[in-house]
């Protein structure tokens, strides 16, 4: 985008994969906790990387950033995350330019969601922002195209009925068990993990199965008791786990490690026990599945659930996708105006440049000239023909390029405005 005057870079990519064509394994291979997503934005700032957003999510990780060519980001992701070159020249896909505008509204907005309408990803793109900005990764373009689609955003959650009903995998997880647990509310259910999807779990559970028996494990122990004391739920100790496990039920895992925290060895069982593992990478050993009386679910067999909510929700996607369009073109708009301000800058002063020369003669000249209404007036035409030359450029995107250049020649500005 080195037309567009706005950064070192030459055009805008958003490159990175998703839970369409990538699955768990994959993903997990591909993602960034907040230690690795820090390194990552440090070794881009020194590569001299302007602006750049890297977000990791259960369902997909991207980066958006500004290079000389998408391989620059894809080599970062790869040397801050265990996948390769090849995985993920495989499964991942690369936008340009106005390609990856476009998907950062439908991801932003939860059209590109794995549960469709889940509004999660609008956060977690904010805090991926704030990330940047804090680094000094963050120029005028990325911070105008992150606010359009928290505007979008809003819009849809606002103006339609997309996200009527829950729709995150949290929300998924515990509509499995109402569905496939009989008499939920007696069942023993202990959720591992008190990140942010743990969290939602958890208050997914209080709020729909009505059960009194949820016990909370975290590594941490004094954040899953400030989420207990808000539910008056029960706090065991992290070394208590392989016990806890025994007399569960239902054990939730949502623990956000890049290496898996359950494994067969922990599991002994003589009764029934599902385990639902809402964590990429997995954090359930695949060989768990392989015990009597276990089932295993993942996140990604969660978000296949279908409901006459999410049926109902589809019927919205051409509303969303109006509002998307008409916060994209505005955001589109701007950007057109970025092409032609250092040609409008350099005019502006090189009007005011004859206005002076024009003005010191005219005062040699007139004995009794009036300073104070010349410049007033002078002032006063450059702003009008100043106006001219903006609206004619905003409205004629088809040949700003021509006007451009036209300006350029008439006033000799082509040094000016580079």
């Amino acid at each position: 985008m080195e037309d567009y005057h706005i950064a070192s870079g030459k055009h805008f990519y958003t490159i990175g994969l998703s839970y369409k064509k990538a699955d768990a394994e994959i993903r997990g291979h591909f993602s960034l906790d907040e230690e690795a997503k820090k390194r990552l934005l440090q070794q881009a700032s020194a590569e001299g990387i302007e602006a750049i957003l890297v977000t990791s999510t259960c369902n997909r990780t991207e980066i958006y950033g500004f290079a000389q060519h998408p391989f620059q980001l894809i080599k970062l992701l790869c040397e801050h995350t265990h996948g390769t070159v090849e995985e993920f020249e495989k499964v991942a896909y690369v936008h340009k330019s106005k390609q990856a505008i476009s998907h950062m509204f439908r991801v932003g907005t939860g059209l590109d969601s794995q549960i469709l309408g889940d509004f999660e990803i609008i956060s977690q793109l904010k805090v991926a922002f704030t990330r940047s900005k804090k680094l000094g990764l963050v120029n005028a373009f990325l911070e105008r195209l992150v606010n359009a689609v928290i505007q979008a955003s809003k819009r849809i959650k606002n103006e339609t009925e997309i996200s009527t009903g829950a729709t995150s995998v949290s929300f998924a997880s515990v509509q499995y068990i109402l569905q496939n647990v009989p008499n939920v509310s007696d069942k023993n259910i202990l959720l591992f993990g008190t990140g942010k999807i743990g969290r939602n779990t958890c208050e997914n559970l209080i709020k729909h199965t009505h059960n009194e028996h949820i016990t909370l494990i975290n590594r941490t122990k004094d954040k899953a008791e400030k989420i207990a004391g808000k539910f008056n739920l029960i706090v065991k100790d992290y070394a208590d786990l392989q016990a806890e496990i025994r007399n569960t039920d239902i054990l939730i895992v949502a623990t956000g490690a890049q290496n898996p925290t359950i494994s067969k060895e922990l599991i002994y069982s003589n009764k029934d026990l599902l385990v639902l593992d809402l964590s990429i990478p997995k954090n359930v050993s695949e060989d768990v599945a392989q015990l009597l009386n276990v089932k295993l679910v993942h996140l990604d067999q969660l978000s296949k659930i279908t409901d006459e909510n999410l049926e109902r929700r589809k019927q919205f996607i051409p509303e969303a996708e109006v509002i998307i369009k008409e916060v994209e073109t505005d955001f589109n708009k701007w950007l057109e105006t970025r092409k032609f301000a250092p040609t409008i800058k350099a005019l502006k002063k090189k009007l005011r440049s004859m206005k002076d020369a024009e003005l010191d003669f005219q005062r040699k000249k007139i004995s009794d000239f009036n300073d104070e209404q010349a410049e007033i007036v002078s002032d006063r035409i450059i702003q009008k023909i100043m106006k001219h030359f903006a609206n004619h450029l905003k409205g004629d995107s088809e040949t700003t390029d021509e006007s451009l250049e036209l300006i350029q020649k008439v006033f000799q500005l082509e040094e000016q405005a580079k």
